[in-house]
């Protein structure tokens, strides 16, 4: 039997949870050990998935060539993105650094095959969504461990899926979920950058909870 979780333990985990960021512009260019990387994608392989399906796979990209026509994807879907915005709204967004792409000694994408094979199709004929869901679990626990690390993540979602399959060669039945700029940083934020610069603010979690139906939100867990 398992010993329960010390106090210290309990903290630790609820710590890395709250201390998470989604990291842009405090990397630094120090290199990651292999033996840190693997311990990072084994947590990440070791993410739930329905019917233990485990359908993720990891691309560690640090060719900076590689790298560099990746940005250029980002900087074209970035100013399409800014062109949505006016007034005070696309100051803000201008203001955002919204990647750390070559910043950072190696990037990773996270992909999913929804068609795998393992488990046994278990929860994806009602849910065939699940292959993402339990895929998105991997990326979470990645970004979890990699706290713990000292290691910053960002996820650069200001990318065209198509033309990111076409760098990276990703054949067209498996799906490039998450793409993570990884590395050590000077320091990790108070509070997320999105948050201090006035982009958006986080809401009380109590506004959030539903008794028994969603149309009873009382906002109490009782």
């Amino acid at each position: 039997m398992n010993a329960p979780f010390s106090e210290l333990e309990r903290d630790a985990v609820y710590r890395v949870i709250h201390e998470r960021r989604d990291v842009r512009s405090t990397f630094l260019p120090t290199e990651i050990p292999d033996a840190t990387l693997l311990r990072l994608l084994d947590a990440a392989h070791s993410a739930p998935s329905v019917g233990l399906m485990q359908p993720w796979e990891f691309i560690v990209v640090r060719d900076r060539s590689i790298r560099s026509n990746i940005r250029d994807l980002f900087l074209k879907a970035n100013q399409a993105a800014a062109e949505t915005y006016s007034g005070e709204k696309r100051a803000v967004y201008d203001s955002l650094k919204l990647e750390g792409i070559l910043d950072t000694p190696l990037n990773l994408c996270v992909t999913c095959n929804p068609d795998s094979s393992r488990g046994s199709g278990l929860g994806r004929r009602t849910m065939p969504e699940t292959a993402l869901y339990s895929t998105v679990c991997a990326v979470q626990n990645f970004w979890l461990a990699a706290r713990a690390e000292n290691i910053g993540v960002g996820w650069v979602s200001i990318l065209s899926p198509p033309d990111l399959r076409a760098i990276l060669d990703i054949p067209e039945h498996i799906i490039p979920v998450a793409y993570l700029c990884v590395g050590y940083v000077s320091e990790f934020l108070p509070s997320p950058e999105l948050e201090s610069k006035g982009w958006e603010q986080r809401v009380p979690v109590a506004s959030l909870i539903h008794q028994d139906r969603y149309s009873d939100a009382s906002g109490t867990t009782r």
